[in-house]
């Protein structure tokens, strides 16, 4: 149903702070998945990341968390009007194996920055805000191609030295880049959309998808040495 924020999630950090993820490099995650269709409305995936945009006061015996800048690695499927890229030479939807890097910064600084958001949707001062955060934020990622509804295995290998995408054991993608840690896993669908593109365009929202959708997987091992 359009409108409506549809999610199914499996993490290992919900009630944790961040300093207290639990994965650091040397570490791999390994499993064998399939989806319902190659063209889901929305997002899935699966990957180590910080939970950048989580917020939580720590109520009910969770842990208080603020946003913060994205360090993650992993495989991202999404579909258009999706687009989150903030790096005109980084594909920015589709089937993507990539990673994003972040300096620390503590989430209260990003506070005052919410007065400036009306300003994005005027398109010179998104892109130039785009352009500032680019040079904050690294970004490295490529797009792969197979049948989604059949079963593929995947694997990131993290070292500090950088991280390897493995498709059905076969190097898909390697950066230089590596994601700040510590980090946890995320293995997620949803039917969420959000774009920031260099034309200065932004926006998100929910998709409706008249199936139902999944994803279904198998053999998930995590690794660390």
């Amino acid at each position: 149903m359009s409108g409506r924020y549809r999610l199914a999630q499996l993490d290992d950090y919900t009630a944790l702070p961040r300093s207290k993820f639990f994965w650091h490099p040397p570490a791999s995650i390994s499993l064998e998945a399939r989806a319902s269709s190659n063209q889901i409305p929305g997002t899935w995936g699966f990957g180590l990341w910080n939970d950048p945009f989580g917020i939580s006061v720590g109520l009910q015996g969770g842990s208080r968390k603020l946003p913060t800048l994205p360090n993650c690695a992993w495989f991202f499927i999404a579909s258009l009007p999706n687009y989150l890229s903030i790096h005109d030479y980084v594909p920015g939807e589709g089937n993507l194996a990539g990673v994003f890097i972040s300096p620390h910064i503590p989430g209260i600084f990003f506070a005052p920055a919410l007065v400036l958001l009306p300003l994005f949707v005027i398109p010179p001062i998104s892109r130039l805000f785009r352009k500032q955060a680019g040079r904050i934020v690294r970004q490295d990622a490529v797009q792969f191609s197979c049948n989604l509804e059949e079963w593929h295995e995947y694997r990131i290998e993290w070292q500090t030295s950088g991280v390897s995408f493995f498709l059905d054991d076969r190097k898909n993608f390697e950066t230089f880049l590596s994601p700040e840690g510590p980090l946890g896993l995320v293995i997620w669908i949803d039917n969420q959309f959000a774009f920031w593109t260099p034309d200065g365009k932004i926006g998100m929202g929910m998709l409706k998808n008249p199936q139902p959708a999944w994803i279904e997987l198998r053999d998930l091992l995590l690794l660390t040495t």
